[in-house]
């Protein structure tokens, strides 16, 4: 994998598989800007301090960002066990209006890869009104969406996982077509993470031990992550509009 002379923006740097996906990608020859809330703990090209929970904080942390860079990935995010709307801000609406502004800076070629879930594989089932949230335009036309269509708490981050998939597919050829700009999601089972004790709280023991002989073991952020960097090389060219699990094998066992 070759990413040497680009310059990726990765939110979500502080801990975790954003970490490592910057360990990764300047390994590989990039520039890597951060985006987080926290401070880093490792060395970056530049960062960026921001909550990306609000249009105001997103904007001002755009304004920061480079004038041209070649991909960015969408990382940042809090669990299911936070209240919705934070879900719904950060998770999907937030990240929506981050790619949306940035997407004029990044060239032909570039990449855009955003992390959904192994929770968001049942999209299919509420595809309409998954579809219906993505034309809404804009962070507070969604937000006015959500309202009229409030998300159950137990069952939010599953929710904004499926809808970021769907999202990300529907408008990924769009972009690709007039932009020559792919956007791909790449969908992980359960991870070592800081935040896997909010997702066992959030599933309940008893789904927890339902799925446990599925798997070998949780994920490792170092066995996430280079499919995140991969997706931003030019040997992904032809790569757009796709969910990539990386679960070990897990998403399989449900067929």
């Amino acid at each position: 994998m070759q990413l040497q002379g680009k310059t990726i923006v990765v939110t979500g740097v502080s801990s975790g598989i954003g970490a490592e996906v910057v360990r990764i990608a300047r390994f590989a020859g990039a520039r890597v800007i951060g985006v987080d809330r926290n401070d880093p703990s490792l060395t970056l090209d530049g960062f960026v301090k921001a909550d990306l929970s609000s249009v105001a904080a997103i904007d001002a942390a755009v304004a920061q960002f480079p004038e041209r860079f070649d991909a960015l990935c969408n990382i940042a995010g809090v669990p299911g066990t936070a209240p919705v709307k934070l879900v719904a801000d950060v998770n999907y609406l937030g990240l929506r209006h981050l790619t949306e502004q940035v997407l004029p800076r990044i060239p032909r070629g570039g990449s855009i890869v955003n992390v959904a879930s192994i929770l968001g594989a049942e999209w299919p089932q509420r595809l309409d009104p998954h579809k219906a949230l993505a034309a809404a335009r804009g962070f507070e036309a969604g937000a006015h969406w959500l309202r009229d269509h409030p998300v159950p708490q137990e069952t939010c981050y599953q929710y904004f996982k499926e809808a970021l998939i769907v999202w990300s597919a529907t408008q990924s050829q769009k972009w690709f077509m007039e932009h020559g700009v792919r956007m791909n999601c790449v969908a992980p089972g359960p991870v070592f993470t800081p935040i896997l004790g909010d997702f066992v709280s959030m599933l309940g023991q008893e789904r927890v031990q339902a799925d446990a002989h599925r798997m070998l073991r949780p994920g490792f952020a170092d066995e996430i992550a280079p499919v995140i960097a991969w997706l931003c090389s030019d040997e992904a060219r032809w790569i757009s509009g796709a969910n990539i699990p990386v679960d070990g094998g897990l998403a399989s066992t449900y067929i």
